[in-house]
């Protein structure tokens, strides 16, 4: 394990803790929220909150893995010889991303028929893409992350033909006053997700070491905040807009 500086350290340590406290605060506000949109919201708002609950649950792990990986010794970080163990993050992700998209969908109240399909396809290419990422993830050289991570952009770039082609009808039969809240929450997703591609192509530019663990870790902690608390509780909002809506539309 590659020796980092005690900066490096405590970035990455201070992030997870950062970070564990949004996730943990994010599904309590977002679960205490379920009563403040209509029962057809309430499963994508749970579901919102899933997510940050997993999500706060595996970087506590991440947190505990890190924080044993090194130790302070006569002022200077050393690694104990317990490996870091980032499987953490990829086993929250196959829970997590398929669900990031689901409450999507659910959150659009499509038909029945179309929710069932477009949850399961574009679920299904999620977990595949998380599935497929990983090999390159814990490759040792450039070329195995290269081919897997080729592997994994091709489920990729199909969610992102479905957010952007396959939802863009759908978006556009939303109520006016959601239909570019559910454009940025889609545009807000795309953005967070292309963001994991560039911060797993880190060891590419020619960082390595401690200088890539750091970039890695941070860049992913980024991704992670905005993709799952920050949309999580736009779709709140979403809810809460959609439910008032229907509302003062039903009286």
């Amino acid at each position: 394990m590659d020796i980092i500086s005690p900066f490096q350290y405590s970035l990455v340590y201070n992030a997870f803790s950062f970070t564990f406290a949004t996730m943990a605060a994010a599904t309590l506000f977002l679960w205490f929220g379920r009563s403040q949109v209509s029962n057809h919201y309430k499963t994508a708002v749970t579901i919102s909150g899933l997510v940050c609950a997993i999500a706060a649950y595996h970087y506590w792990r991440i947190f505990e893995s890190w924080e044993a990986a090194y130790a302070v010794k006569d002022g200077v970080i050393v690694a104990t010889g317990y490996a870091f163990n980032d499987a953490y993050r990829y086993v929250d992700w196959l829970l997590t991303v398929p669900l990031l998209l689901i409450e999507l969908v659910l959150v659009m109240r499509l038909s029945s028929e179309e929710t069932v399909s477009k949850s399961m396809k574009l679920g299904f290419a999620a977990a595949l893409m998380i599935v497929l990422g990983y090999p390159g993830e814990i490759a040792s050289d450039i070329p195995t992350r290269a081919l897997w991570g080729t592997l994994s952009a091709i489920p990729f770039l199909y969610i992102i033909w479905e957010l952007f082609s396959g939802l863009g009808a759908s978006i556009e039969r939303q109520p006016e006053n959601v239909r570019e809240l559910v454009k940025k929450a889609r545009l807000l997703t795309f953005a967070s997700w292309g963001f994991y591609p560039i911060v797993y192509m880190a060891p590419y530019a020619n960082i390595s070491g401690a200088n890539a663990e750091t970039a890695i870790q941070i860049g992913y902690t980024i991704a992670d905040l905005v993709a799952k608390a920050a949309v999580g509780v736009l779709i709140w909002v979403i809810a809460v807009r959609k439910s008032e809506a229907e509302t003062a539309k039903a009286k």
